[in-house]
């Protein structure tokens, strides 16, 4: 609750706003007079004020009406192109004037300079007090709502042109106090272009590159640099090599202010993406070694900008730079670093960080995506020698007999058996198995890896297998070709990252040759699995069925290490899989009987109460989103939270590792009752702007937009999970008093319903219930066992 500079009413009142609009119990002076803000609108309480610019601000009328509505004053409701705000000056008593959206802003301004009698109106500006403290344009003066507190400032243009001789200045104090400033103002887009128009950006390369500060002055000018950047109105490709160069020379100096390291590495992140002559000057003048001496590092903002580099070179490299890179990174243990001292340390894992793991991850495992798009050829001796490799690891014993002595067709009938007992559908030609695309090659170096670094479990499978004689041997060929797809398929080999995701598994990280020990672990599990379900050959898309739900069960669980996933996927045998089968299946038809159902559908009301309070309480707390341009995944935050009462939404941006912001701070805000509707995927605006040559799926998933007021504005999100983007589309189509219509409503209903139904039928436990109610019992031939009370009582 705030005053507008000590404005006096009637009796002492103070002018005060609970909320972005005036409708409430505050006091203003317009052209009627005295008014008392109400839900409604402005009653009439005073006639005849000093008018609304006047410098007493007070009202003349000595009458003051309590009450009576608005019939009886005769005031009418405000147009809708017409806003009620307050403009605040230095120095001076605040302007309450009723603002016509009709009216040139040139014309606004000069009635303000007017009552303040300042002279030249056109070098003053509107300015937001609150928040970003944006200028007011033709273009946004649709945002200002009721309500809203403005203030009186120099021009854009003016300012710009202050601020451009400020930072000329040989005055170290001015220049330095210039920068600053220029750094906060720097986000607005109007000054923006009247500070580059005026060349400025030419004259902060001239600082960086000709200067040798390394304080505050310089971390001012980087700041006010990737501010003004931001607004694209400059290509990075125009960057000067002597600008970059310096740019370059604060990430590897050994000692200097940990601020400007970070905004120097969020100026080289942003470059890498934009041209190919950028990643390569980038790439030779940061090397690898320098960005992990970054990541070493204890300061955690620093460690973070360092992996945003990292991410962003990997990204923008072609195939083979990306692998040269992850061996050289291998080589020097990255993954064992960042298991032990990022997602292990005392540090809480962010949001951030979390997301470029996941892409590390995921740029990794995709390092497999050109085996695995590639067939066999039969042809390549390399091809043959490992498919051959197979055969001699396997029956090296046997191999020892004079072959020389064979003749060419009895080595071709040897071979052919050979390969049978290894499990090939093809035994005389086994390339033709692995030309099946996906897994292609993939599953050849899978195997040869499993017999050369696991050869005593290789040769125990195979062997164990080749000499059972009673149909039940599990193909070790087949098993491996078609195992092999399914991790593809599990740990989405082959596919783009995502801009928003966070899901990493840690023991990735724990483990060189991840996806191939990976293999080592889940090929023995399906040799377990066959021989527990003593399968045969037709038995094999069954067990192999089984062995993908024991490890996506098991990988849902985010074991820290392979050693632990081994443990937990080997506990989790066939018999434990049909136990949770068959509770799943009993749980199904308990609740398919009709009785069952009708005991549902009377508790349906209640529980989906539950869940809309559940979907309130959650917007009532919180969410922090992440602001996501069509160039890069933005490191910028807002949160948005719904107010206890219900009615207002109040968002705004916050600072990285806030994570629960007081409502107070968010200074924004959206009253519920002129929410319109909610828009999703492809409908939002936000989606439909981003340049999509290559649109991310997940992108579309997880964006939902507000529309609200008579101008049908919009607030654009794009949730962090899609539990979060039910959750937030639930809560908002509730407020609307409309239906939840997100995948996870039915979710959390069934699980609400389950538990509710077990309670119920408790007491029915291991008791058949039947479809139909039992039969109702023919009357008895005579009433005479029925006890008369009434003549007990005489």
């Amino acid at each position: 609750m705030g005053s507008l500079g000590g404005v006096k009413c009637p009796d002492g009142f103070e002018l005060y706003f609970e909320s972005s609009s005036f409708w409430f119990s505050g006091w203003a002076c317009s052209e009627r007079g005295w008014e008392r803000g109400t839900e409604q609108g402005w009653e009439v309480v005073a006639a005849g004020p000093q008018g609304p610019t006047g410098g007493g601000g007070g009202c003349s009328d000595p009458e003051l009406r309590r009450s009576g509505s608005r019939e009886q004053t005769g005031a009418m409701p405000p147009p809708k192109d017409v806003v009620k705000i307050a403009i605040q000056m230095v120095g001076a008593i605040p302007q309450l004037i009723e603002l016509h959206q009709t009216k040139p802003l040139a014309s606004v301004l000069k009635d303000v300079c007017d009552a303040w009698s300042l002279p030249n109106a056109e070098h003053y500006a509107l300015q937001y007090v609150d928040g970003r403290q944006t200028y007011i344009t033709e273009s946004n003066r649709g945002d200002i709502k009721n309500g809203s507190i403005l203030r009186l400032t120099t021009s854009p243009d003016q300012e710009a042109e202050r601020l451009y001789s400020g930072i000329q200045s040989n005055n170290s104090d001015v220049k330095t106090d210039s920068l600053k400033k220029l750094a906060s103002l720097s986000h607005d887009v109007t000054f923006a272009q009247e500070f580059i128009n005026r060349n400025g950006l030419k004259q902060i390369f001239y600082i960086v590159e000709e200067g040798n500060d390394t304080g505050e002055m310089l971390a001012h000018t980087l700041k006010a640099f990737m501010e003004l950047m931001e607004h694209d109105f400059v290509s990075w490709e125009t960057l000067s090599a002597a600008f970059i160069k310096k740019i370059v020379s604060y990430v590897n100096m050994s000692v200097v202010d940990a601020s400007i390291q970070q905004l120097s590495l969020s100026i080289l992140e942003n470059m890498v993406p934009t041209s190919r002559l950028l990643f390569e000057l980038v790439k030779k003048e940061v090397t690898l070694d320098r960005l992990l001496a970054h990541l070493q590092v204890t300061n955690v903002q620093l460690q973070l900008k360092a992996m945003a580099l990292l991410i962003a070179l990997l990204l923008a490299a072609t195939d083979a730079e990306r692998r040269d890179m992850m061996d050289y990174l291998r080589g020097k243990n990255i993954r064992q670093f960042i298991h032990k001292n990022i997602i292990h340390s005392f540090e809480p894992l962010g949001d951030e960080m979390a997301h470029y793991l996941y892409v590390l991850q995921s740029v990794s495992l995709n390092l497999c995506e050109r085996r695995m798009r590639t067939s066999m050829d039969p042809y390549s001796q390399e091809q043959r020698d490992l498919l051959q490799s197979l055969r001699q690891t396997a029956f090296e014993s046997e191999s020892e007999a004079p072959a020389s002595s064979f003749s060419t067709e009895r080595r071709r009938s040897l071979c052919a058996k050979e390969f049978r007992k290894l499990g090939f559908m093809n035994n005389s030609n086994p390339a033709e198995d692995l030309r099946r695309v996906p897994p292609g090659l993939l599953a050849l170096d899978n195997m040869v890896y499993f017999s050369r670094h696991t050869s005593n479990a290789y040769s125990r499978f195979v062997l164990e297998n080749s000499s059972r004689e009673d149909k039940h041997e599990c193909p070790f060929a087949r098993s491996s070709i078609q195992l092999t797809l399914i991790l593809c398929e599990i740990l989405h080999i082959g596919e783009p990252c995502s801009e928003t995701a966070q899901a990493f598994y840690p023991m990735f990280f724990g483990q060189d040759h991840f996806f191939e020990e990976l293999f080592c672990i889940c090929i023995q599990l399906v040799n377990k699995t066959w021989k527990e379900m003593r399968a045969t050959q037709e038995d094999f898309d069954k067990v192999l069925q089984v062995v993908r739900e024991q490890i996506t069960r098991t990988l849902s669980l985010k074991p820290t290490s392979l050693e632990l996933f081994k443990t937990r996927v080997n506990a989790l045998n066939y018999s434990e899989i049909l136990k949770l089968r068959q509770t799943e299946r009993l749980h199904q038809e308990e609740t398919l009987a009709v009785p069952v159902l009708e005991l549902r559908e009377r508790l349906k009301p209640e529980l989906l109460g539950l869940v809309r309070q559940q979907r309130l309480l959650h917007l009532c707390e919180g969410t922090l989103f992440r602001k996501i341009s069509s160039r890069r995944r933005q490191d910028k935050l807002w949160y948005c939270r719904l107010s206890p009462n219900h009615k207002v939404l109040h968002y705004g941006d916050v600072e990285e590792g806030v994570h629960s912001p007081p409502i107070e701070s968010l200074l924004e805000k959206i009253p519920i009752a002129d929410m319109k509707t909610v828009l999703v995927g492809k409908e939002c605006p936000h989606t439909k702007e981003k340049s999509s040559g290559k649109q991310n799926k997940d992108v579309l998933e997880l964006a939902f937009s507000i529309v609200y007021d008579m101008e049908e504005y919009c607030l654009n999100f794009v949730a962090p999970t899609r539990y979060e983007f039910c959750l937030w589309t639930d809560g908002l189509n509730v407020l609307l008093g409309k239906e939840m219509t997100s995948e996870r409503t039915q979710t959390d209903l069934d699980v609400l319903l389950s538990m509710e139904l077990k309670l119920r039928l408790l007491d029915l436990e291991n008791i058949s219930i039947p479809d139909a109610p039992p039969p109702i019992p023919k009357p008895p031939s005579n009433l005479n066992f029925c006890y008369d009370f009434s003549q007990t009582e005489q």
